[in-house]
């Protein structure tokens, strides 16, 4: 049997809101979605989609999975975030790879920015 991963999905209250940040984050287009769902991306594409669903309930607490974002420029990264409706949550991490900072997006999912060097 061949498995393969086919997406990530993101719970949130406002689907149009959440999926059109991170549309323009990763400048991924919108693809075929169920009613109320929004899908970037198509199912035949190199990267896996991602979905968001709506619910009706806000998070609480910290994810357990998070997307990591690479950028070539981590203040140009950051920047581009908090234009969107992002935040920085002031956590950033220095590796002798590279930096890591922990971002949200407007519904505060959590998410990292890493520039390797």
């Amino acid at each position: 049997m061949a498995n393969r991963w086919s997406g990530v999905t993101i719970d949130c209250i406002d689907v149009e809101r959440v999926a059109a940040f991170w549309s323009a984050l990763l400048d991924r287009p919108k693809g075929p979605s169920q009613p109320g769902w929004v899908y970037l991306g198509h199912p035949d594409d190199a990267q896996p989609r991602l979905v968001f669903q709506p619910v009706a309930e806000p998070k609480h607490g910290k994810a357990r999975v998070h997307l990591d974002v690479v950028v070539d420029d981590i203040a140009q990264g950051m920047a581009q975030v908090m234009d969107l409706g992002g935040r920085f949550t002031g956590e950033r991490h220095e590796y002798a790879e590279g930096v890591v900072v922990v971002m949200e997006d407007p519904e505060e999912h959590e998410f990292c920015l890493c520039q390797y060097y």
